[in-house]
């Protein structure tokens, strides 16, 4: 699996990850052609990019020129414009995922719905280039992970369309709830909104990346001159080695003594439709010698507000912990194989590639017993010897 890990040691922006991307081999022409996909005015805009140095260091950078003026776009027209388009699915649904944290970020810093956001200036045509073309060069790269480091939060100020803000901007302050960041820095604006949105929508982990080998590396140059650092955003990209791989969870738990355990079962269900990784239930002793149940379940990071909101309006819990975790899982896959009982599907999980182990899936085995007549138990062992690995 390609990895690619954001070294973000002066900050991240929309113009210095495709100049970087630009820089491990993803062809302008590339960009020109599936940014045509868009409905945007071709002739008012052209890409362009080129090498330069940033302290003496080596970069690419990439501008998008255009005689646009400023233009305020609502998040509906942009993705809409993105969902018509004839992009390829992968590039179309990262910079869907990208637009729409962005859109979330705005609509909580200005207190409004969804729909009623529009953007300013990553509205402007030069940042929807700079997050399409973003979704296209990851594509074109094959990146099936995303890691980062530690973000350099800055300080200082800068001007907007809604005035002089603190830096960082309100928004890329929202986008950047639950990540790593640093104080090492010197002022200036280090993480603009297009590149917290980045990472926010797509980053599988910040801090230490899997162990890979590491085939290519982009510098992109950022638009300004930092005293205290070079202001490049360094990509690599690598090829996951080692069996395991890695993502970042919440764990989120409670503590209930005073409810009925029926509906706790009935919340176990509800929870995982609503897309909890698991659940688990477990007795303990709580004040006053009462006996309680510990609630917890593991959820992606995106989940948690609405995982947290079911469990305090069907149970009886007043507040939720939380806190993130990571996971190191084997790698996994489904297939289908032939048995005596007819086509099963099982999964299959590997060690750094190799098959490891065959295991059936539960729900297979119990629609093969509930047809045929047969004790799940027989049925389980039996699609386990005969799709066991020689």
């Amino acid at each position: 699996m390609k990895i690619l890990y954001f070294d973000c040691f002066a900050g991240i922006a929309g113009d210095m990850t495709v100049a970087a991307l630009l820089e491990m081999g993803v062809p302008l022409e590339l960009l020109e052609e599936r940014l045509a996909a868009l409905s945007l005015p071709a002739s008012s805009y052209r890409l362009a990019a080129e090498k330069t140095a940033r302290k003496g260091i080596s970069a690419t950078r990439f501008q998008v020129q255009t005689s646009e003026q400023q233009h305020h776009r609502h998040y509906r027209e942009i993705a809409g414009m993105i969902e018509r388009s004839s992009l390829p699915p992968g590039a179309k649904e990262r910079a869907q995922r990208i637009f729409l944290r962005l859109a979330e970020a705005e609509a909580q810093v200005h207190g409004v719905e969804l729909d009623q956001v529009h953007f300013h200036e990553v509205g402007a045509l030069d940042s929807i280039v700079d997050i399409v073309a973003t979704a296209v060069g990851l594509d074109h790269l094959g990146v099936g992970e995303i890691y980062a480091a530690p973000l350099p939060f800055g300080s200082g100020s800068v001007e907007t369309a809604h005035g002089r803000l603190p830096v960082p901007a309100p928004a890329t302050a929202e986008l950047m709830q639950g990540m790593p960041v640093h104080f090492e820095c010197g002022p200036g604006e280090r993480v603009t909104p297009t590149g917290a949105a980045i990472l926010a929508a797509l980053a599988n982990g910040f801090g230490t990346p899997p162990a890979m080998r590491v085939e290519k590396v982009g510098c992109g140059a950022g638009s300004k001159d930092f005293a205290d650092i070079p202001n490049i955003l360094r990509l690599v990209l690598g090829e996951k080695s080692g069996a395991l791989e890695r993502d970042e969870i919440c764990v989120m738990e409670t503590h209930i003594d005073d409810m009925n355990p029926e509906i706790l079962g009935f919340l176990t269900e509800r929870l995982l439709a609503r897309g909890a990784l698991d659940v688990a239930l477990a007795p303990l002793q709580m004040k006053k010698n009462r006996p309680g149940m510990k609630l917890t379940l593991l959820t992606p990071r995106a989940g948690v507000d609405e995982l947290a909101r079911l469990v305090l309006t069907e149970s009886t819990a007043a507040g939720v912990r939380y806190y993130p975790a990571q996971r190191l899982m084997l790698a996994r896959r489904q297939e289908q194989r032939e048995t005596t009982l007819g086509r099963v599907l099982v999964k299959v999980f590997l060690d750094d590639g190799r098959p490891l182990r065959v295991v059936p899936e539960f729900e297979e085995c119990r629609r093969i017993a509930q047809e045929r007549g047969m004790p799940l138990l027989e049925v389980y062992r039996l699609i386990e010897r005969e799709t066991a690995l020689p």
